[in-house]
């Protein structure tokens, strides 16, 4: 049994970026990891895909990008290869090739098994991702063994697949991309599509992300938020990284001859069901991105900045089918396969410790579980809209490892916004089980 201060589970960038906030606090700490460093990274991602993301935005503590290239989306081998420099810079002390098989409370704080011996730990951090497993709806199950089910995370490129159409469930940021490339590899492809969230690659000059960046939207508290529970379900948006910087929404993806369906409704006689709700949600999505651009025009105006831009075309409203197909027969032979690109949920089977709700969710108030010393990172929206992007690691860390250093020394606080009392003394000594 080895015995340290704290734990962290996972080496990707949130693990790391806590690793060095500990670091500067001199707290002796481990960072456990399963594979290899960024193993994510390495192993749950399709060959082709690129960060949404900049690269000038891939900021970590005391690492920002130093490339010939800040405006380009890093590949997948050079976000591994960023996160792996990273480790090395920070000189972090990570096992790697050790899976975590339990967490359970003890008297010191957590017992941490793993498949290469124990730990002892008086705290803990929860960096494990936010999407460790594809959910996958349950009437999947109703489709035939004739027809290939696939997630994300078993794609990795249209060569793969069987000649003949694609059903592409979903129609977030992976939904679309991966509808557009299996399209482009010569296969007729239907997108079902459900609520989603559409925004221009640029505007005004500059890619969304400078302006969500400048703008504060990207720093928005999660304790600044009417109705985090939403928020934090919200789709990721329709982009995609590449060289062009084009926009990929769904009239991107109409016009090279993808078929736009609604959301799958349910199953019934071999036939999938469409929702009749398609021309709502499109609606839905360009009012919001509407006001979105209507703010950034706002602030542009208070900055001072150039006038003559703030009228250029914006992009044309969604163009839906009047008549969107409403079923389609599974029996029939037009689909080969279905990818379902219907979101994920991070993966707590070794977690012993009661705080998870009854989703299997982590109860957390910005990242401070619902048990004493207990921390999470890189959840959607957890301390800040930015919290699942490499450059909100850093600012999550620092304040998750300051609460930190205050339970060490005897001295919790109640974080702002904090809507469980299990930072004082008392509620430790009230409640030795769940909350």
């Amino acid at each position: 049994m080895r015995t340290t201060t704290a734990v962290i589970i996972g080496a990707g960038h949130a693990g790391l970026a806590m690793s060095r906030r500990l670091t500067e606090r001199s707290i002796d700490h481990v960072v456990l990891e399963r594979g290899e460093v960024a193993n994510s990274w390495r192993t749950e991602r399709w060959d082709s895909l690129q960060l949404l993301t900049p690269n000038w935005q891939s900021r970590l503590p005391g690492a920002v990008h130093d490339g010939t290239d800040p405006d380009g989306y890093r590949t997948m081998p050079e976000v591994v290869a960023f996160i792996e420099r990273y480790a090395h810079l920070i000189a972090a002390p990570v096992e790697t090739a050790t899976t975590v098989t339990s967490v359970s409370a003890s008297d010191r704080g957590y017992r941490v098994a793993t498949d290469r011996g124990d730990w002892d730990s008086r705290t803990l951090v929860v960096a494990s991702g936010a999407c460790n497993v594809a959910h996958v709806p349950k009437l999947a199950q109703a489709v035939p063994a004739s027809i290939l089910s696939l997630t994300p995370h078993q794609y990795r490129g249209p060569e793969q697949l069987p000649q003949g159409g694609v059903l592409v469930v979903g129609a977030s940021a992976t939904g679309v991309q991966l509808a557009d490339e299996i399209h482009r590899s010569g296969r007729p492809v239907i997108l079902a599509c459900g609520e989603h969230v559409r925004v221009p690659r640029m505007y005004r000059g500059r890619d969304i992300l400078w302006w969500m960046d400048r703008a504060g939207v990207l720093d928005q508290r999660y304790d600044e938020v009417d109705d985090i529970a939403r928020a934090r379900r919200l789709p990721s948006f329709q982009l995609v990284g590449s060289p062009h910087r084009a926009t990929l929404d769904l009239n991107a993806l109409s016009g090279i001859g993808v078929e736009l369906v609604g959301r799958i409704a349910g199953t019934a006689g071999g036939r999938l069901q469409f929702s009749g709700s398609l021309h709502n949600v499109c609606a839905l999505a360009d009012l919001k991105m509407a006001r979105l651009l209507d703010a950034f025009d706002r602030w542009a105006s208070l900055q001072g900045m150039d006038e003559t831009a703030a009228g250029q075309p914006r992009l044309s409203p969604t163009a839906v089918s009047k008549t969107p197909r409403s079923s389609l027969d599974l029996a029939r032979g037009e689909i080969a396969t279905i990818v379902w690109a219907t979101g994920f949920r991070p993966d707590y089977s070794w977690l012993h410790v009661p705080v998870l709700d009854r989703k299997g969710m982590i109860r957390h108030d910005g990242g401070i579980v619902a048990w004493p010393g207990m921390y999470v990172m890189g959840l959607p929206f957890m301390r800040r809209r930015k919290s699942t992007l490499i450059d909100g690691a850093g600012d999550d860390a620092r304040e998750l490892a300051e609460d930190l250093a205050l339970h060490l020394g005897g001295r919790p606080r109640q974080a702002p916004g904090s809507r469980y009392p299990w930072h004082s003394a008392a509620w430790v000594v009230r409640n030795q089980t769940a909350p």
